[in-house]
């Protein structure tokens, strides 16, 4: 692939793509989620704006895929009565992923680490609890889509993340077809993207979308340098972890 990004192709990764993604017209992603060679396979989901399309579309297949959420205690009330609904209607093997109680007091007593430290605060509450989440499997699934973001316009629909792989299902679905699958499968929309959430994140970090911005144009906008919160490792990375200063 010629948008492959720098180090993000090796023997397995290529074997895969070449039987069941050789091109954006030739995408059979039931029979990759289905390949033996992925491993131990988990779906993360945010419970957020547009989940619920990738929750139908990979579990009607997999009606027993773990999914993985990271609950943070820092998000909207609406989005864990959201991800309460889409468990009971869609029969999810929900597995709650939670930080670690005594570091989050040591080092957010005071709950304002996202105003002083983004960081720091989506690593202590997100990256290290999903890094140990992840640890019980091979491959992960992801919501992410090209269209989202002018950072993820050349995202590859299977690529390596550090030790795992990760698989984008939805990587080149557009938003028509995103709508279009909410009105044929009758799926609920999370509660918020009425008021203009299009992409929902932790409440203190997250405002509703202004006219002609990117759907994740909410996310972290006070913090014009960050993008993402760091659970996406990326194919040269490795998780190390660090005590926080």
């Amino acid at each position: 692939m010629s948008d492959w990004p720098p180090g993000g192709s090796d023997a397995l990764l290529d074997a895969l793509q070449a039987d069941h993604l050789p091109d954006r017209t030739h995408v059979d992603m039931a029979g990759l989620l289905a390949d033996r060679r992925l491993g131990r396979v988990a779906l993360v989901s945010s419970f957020g704006a547009e989940s619920a399309v990738l929750l139908h579309h990979v579990t009607r297949d997999f009606p027993d895929m773990p999914v993985l959420f990271i609950d943070t205690g820092r998000h909207f009330p609406e989005t864990l009565s959201y991800r309460d609904e889409l468990c009971e209607r869609l029969g999810l093997n929900l597995i709650n992923v939670v930080p670690d109680t005594a570091l989050i007091e040591t080092e957010d007593p005071d709950r304002t680490l996202h105003a002083r430290d983004p960081n720091m605060c989506c690593m202590l509450r997100k990256t290290f609890p999903l890094a140990d989440a992840l640890a019980a499997f091979d491959t992960w699934i992801s919501g992410r889509k090209r269209y989202q973001a002018s950072t993820r316009a050349a995202l590859p629909a299977i690529e390596r993340d550090g030790d795992h792989i990760k698989v984008n299902p939805l990587v080149f679905w557009t938003q028509d077809q995103i709508a279009a699958y909410f009105q044929a499968y009758d799926l609920p929309p999370h509660p918020l993207t009425a008021r203009g959430y299009a992409s929902i994140g932790c409440a203190p970090c997250t405002r509703p979308v202004r006219d002609g911005e990117d759907p994740r144009a909410g996310r972290w906008a006070d913090t014009p340098d960050k993008t993402e919160c760091g659970i996406h490792l990326g194919p040269d990375g490795r998780f190390t972890r660090s005590r926080p200063h």
